[in-house]
């Protein structure tokens, strides 16, 4: 049992605190010898052995883990991607006694809800070359930045002035950004090629379907606790997700998994030529790797007219999405006579779209990807993965289209409905997923 718990963030904090006494690692250094003797080069006249897996079926490496441990950590960011995600639209149902509270402006309110977005928007970009680093990975990151965040969450529900809430919620969302900073590298860490495109399904699904309940869950609470009953909720469910992650998140990243073996290994011997793939390969400093992480996604989207229209039309799509939690207050407490809860509960037709459209892309992915991939071996045509957002995009127009037109008093609310459904089932899973699938 005791590797469950070794490279998560508590074993690291036990080995730390007990001196390695505690879920301390055993490697058998002979046994890695024999096994690895081609891994054996010359440096400067000094012999270097290239850590590696002892095998092909090492049980440290995170693709050989069990389908029950994937499945479990796939699990963990799911949840903690569906409660990153939820604290945007939570604040939602609260604007309209914000309003009354700080004596501001509906639109200046709604800040609060933008300025999340925009933190979560932008912390990736400092986040995701970070936990790409092996002497950093993914845990650090994961852990750290959730702690800020839920210390950021009592400070959201205490605050007494409109500015310094709106600090805080920029704040929040930046430090709650790693899940989408590097919850899909997460997931590719674990899953071969062929099956990854399954668990980027679910963590998508969490990644959207958390803005859409996020205001059912504040809905009928802010009526009758008041607005900081939402931020309060977000505490709640954000203490509640960190414990799992604290205990049974384990480290992923292969190059940091093998770039601490390497040092453990200098450090039982006495001796520092075992080093890492990615160490060895880069003779880099810190500050350099660091420097080139940082700039590398500029310069790949700035370089590449392809990520760049893949952004700019992400951006976009997503950019409307979130339009309409400004939105649905206007269209139905105004136009079809709703309360705050009821207005809330239209939000689960994002869930439903979202499923429909996981449904969609991996039965079509079943069928005509793997299928073809198990006969023959290999991916032949890379680009047959976006055929699926082909006819998405014009599901995009058409749902928006619908509900601009049918939200009128003279129409069922289940109509303007209908063309949400359509917005987010055809432009989010069948559109988004193409484009993340390696």
């Amino acid at each position: 049992m005791a590797h469950f718990f070794r490279t998560t963030a508590f074993g690291v904090t036990a080995r730390a605190i007990s001196g390695d006494r505690l879920l301390a690692f055993s490697t058998d250094k002979s046994k890695y010898l024999e096994r690895n003797p081609s891994n054996s080069s010359q440096d400067d006249g000094q012999s270097v052995v290239i850590v590696g897996w002892e095998s092909n079926d090492d049980q440290e490496n995170p693709h050989n883990w069990s389908t029950a441990r994937k499945t479990g950590v796939s699990l963990l960011i799911c949840m903690y991607t569906f409660t990153i995600y939820c604290g945007s639209s939570i604040f939602v149902p609260s604007t309209e006694q914000v309003v009354g509270s700080f004596e501001v402006s509906e639109t200046v309110a709604s800040l609060g809800l933008a300025l999340y977005v925009l933190g979560y928007g932008l912390g990736p970009l400092l986040f995701s070359p970070l936990s790409e680093m092996p002497y950093i990975g993914r845990n650090p990151i994961y852990i750290i930045t959730f702690a800020i965040f839920i210390i950021l969450s009592v400070a959201a529900a205490l605050c007494q002035t409109f500015a310094g809430f709106l600090v805080v919620r920029f704040l929040q969302g930046f430090f709650g950004s790693p899940c989408l900073a590097t919850g899909a590298a997460t997931l590719t860490d674990m899953f071969s090629v062929i099956y990854i495109p399954y668990s980027l399904a679910a963590w998508s699904g969490a990644m959207y379907c958390g803005p859409a309940l996020g205001p059912l869950l504040s809905g009928f609470s802010v009526t009758a606790k008041g607005w900081r009953w939402s931020m309060w909720e977000l505490l709640w469910l954000s203490g509640f997700m960190f414990l799992p992650l604290f205990f049974l998140l384990p480290e992923t990243s292969t190059p940091t998994l093998l770039y601490y073996k390497a040092k453990r290994l200098r450090k039982e011997t006495n001796s520092t030529r075992y080093v890492s793939e990615a160490t060895k390969s880069n003779s880099a400093s810190r500050r350099e790797i660091a420097k080139m992480a940082l700039i590398k996604p500029f310069e790949i989207t700035l370089k590449d007219p392809a990520i760049a229209f893949v952004n700019i039309y992400t951006s976009f799509t997503y950019g409307i999405y979130y339009s309409f939690f400004e939105v649905f207050p206007l269209v139905y407490p105004k136009i079809y006579g709703m309360n705050l809860g009821e207005s809330s509960a239209v939000f689960v037709c994002v869930l439903i779209a979202c499923l429909l459209g996981a449904f969609q892309y991996c039965s079509w992915y079943r069928l005509f990807i793997q299928k073809r991939f198990e006969k023959l071996g290999t991916f032949d045509f890379p680009e047959t993965y976006l055929r699926p957002g082909l006819g998405g995009v014009f599901g995009v127009t058409a749902g928006m289209f619908l509900f601009g037109w049918a939200a009128r008093g003279s129409i069922h609310w289940v109509v303007p409905t209908i063309g949400i459904v359509m917005y987010c089932g055809c432009g989010m899973q069948p559109v988004s997923l193409p484009q993340m699938t390696p």
